[in-house]
């Protein structure tokens, strides 16, 4: 059974239901409750034969105010003692009461009983007459009118119910209709992007922000995600099979030259065996970086902490002066002792080493790391050289993958070739992980300028 189908049918009973239950405890309130009136009533009017009663001493003047008494569809009875007949009056038609079996009673009752097929409401009150003797006075009501109201009651009920299930039926309808509506849209863009390949959003109207609306937002969000995995997919299996090509063909070749002429020419060996080493680090730089670019920066597992950018750049520039024998100097411009950031301290000193090395394979002279805080409070790191360069055409493409600037510009050096122009890419990918701005600015033949901007949760100490 199809949801909308199931939503129709519950929705259509669990109404119906909930109707006829108000129904039934309606009907069984009223009826309890317009009984007791109708025997309230009845037990005044008897209280008040009974003060009557205690005032009138002759035979005769009690059965006059008996028949004075008596109700208009019922009976009134007086029993003045176990033993003896009651005096009985019934009004003309309910004559059929006088076989009615009376017994005296030394207490009060009011109830409804039968008797030949209609209800009557009873009530026997005790009352002590002038001389001193227990008497019983008890009233019989025909219920007839009052049967009739509840039954014309329950006609009404079921006319009321009958109008509102008949509507509600076609509602709930149109309540799975509409509740089906998004979710039928959302399957029909998931027939679509499995037929046509191309990422399909739903068109979300914001009227209200309820959980259907809430569904359509992360659905598209959803389709966000797999079209942006599937265009890294994409574009990783195109530039791994592009850039792994070159590399993995000049190690071919220097092997197959190793292996056909090392004999006759030894001399080639030492060339081989360092086109083969330059290509394997190319490789080894270019898989490491292709295999973060191509994993979503939400799988990055990003976490946040107190980072002191001060002592992060030191040891980072610490090490690497050992790796590489280069002179790095750090200046720092800030008021504070110490600059505290909110990043995570691992890709903060990733980016560094990105920025540090762009710095070392297009410079010789040293490399400078500032920390500097404007006037609003803004701290940022800049990373300067004093190198070759980059052109003011070229700067606009920096951060493009695989982009690198013509060769024939550049300061050529081992690092150069094996250099794969992924370096700024990865850099501009993990500043908007951490939330950071990357800014670049060169001049060429003088240097070039890399600043990291902390505009999120920086706090001074």
């Amino acid at each position: 059974m199809k949801l909308s189908k199931k939503i129709y049918l519950f929705s259509s009973v669990l109404f119906i239901v909930l109707h006829c239950v108000a129904s039934i405890v309606i009907y069984f309130v009223f009826s309890h409750i317009s009984l007791q009136n109708e025997l309230q009533q009845l037990r005044a009017e008897a209280v008040h034969v009974t003060s009557e009663l205690k005032q009138a001493s002759d035979q005769a003047v009690v059965e006059e105010l008996l028949r004075s008494f008596v109700p208009v569809n019922g009976l009134i009875a007086l029993i003045d003692d176990p033993n003896q007949l009651p005096i009985i009056v019934t009004s003309a038609s309910e004559a059929k009461l006088k076989e009615y079996t009376f017994a005296f009673s030394p207490s009060l009752i009011i109830e409804k009983v039968s008797f030949k097929d209609s209800q009557y409401g009873y009530v026997s009150v005790p009352y002590i007459a002038s001389n001193g003797q227990i008497m019983n006075v008890q009233l019989m009501m025909n219920l007839a009118e009052l049967t009739s109201m509840l039954r014309l009651l329950r006609l009404v009920l079921v006319v009321v119910a009958i109008c509102v299930c008949i509507p509600a039926i076609f509602s709930s309808r149109l309540l799975g209709e509409l509740i089906m509506k998004p979710i039928k849209a959302m399957t029909r863009t998931m027939k679509e992007v499995v037929r046509s390949g191309s990422f399909v959003k739903l068109q979300s109207v914001e009227q209200s922000k309820d959980e259907l609306y809430e569904m359509g937002e992360t659905f598209n969000e959803m389709i966000e995600l797999l079209e942006s995995n599937y265009k890294r997919q994409e574009q990783f299996v195109s530039n791994a099979s592009h850039e792994l090509k070159t590399p993995i063909t000049v190690i071919e070749s220097y092997a197959s030259l190793i292996k056909r002429r090392v004999k006759q020419q030894p001399e080639i060996l030492e060339e081989s065996i360092e086109a083969i080493h330059s290509e394997a680090i190319r490789m080894k730089e270019m898989t490491e970086q292709l295999l973060l670019l191509a994993k979503p920066s939400r799988q990055w597992n990003i976490v946040k902490k107190d980072v002191d950018l001060l002592e992060l750049t030191e040891k980072t520039a610490q090490h690497y002066r050992k790796a590489y024998q280069r002179e790095i100097t750090i200046i720092s411009s800030t008021a504070q002792e110490a600059v505290v950031v909110q990043t995570d301290p691992e890709k903060l000193t990733q980016l560094l080493i990105i920025l540090l090395d762009n710095a070392r394979k297009y410079s010789e002279s040293t490399i400078q790391i500032e920390l500097k805080q404007d006037e609003t409070e803004v701290y940022s790191l800049t990373v300067k050289d004093y190198g070759i360069g980059i052109p003011k055409d070229e700067l606009e493409r920096i951060f493009e993958r695989f982009y690198r600037v013509d060769q024939t510009r550049t300061r050529q050096t081992t690092e150069d070739k094996v250099s794969v122009g992924l370096g700024l890419s990865l850099a501009k990918e993990i500043a908007e992980a951490i939330q950071v701005d990357i800014q670049l600015d060169s001049v060429e033949g003088l240097g070039t300028t890399a600043t990291i901007i902390f505009n999120h949760a920086v706090s001074s100490q």
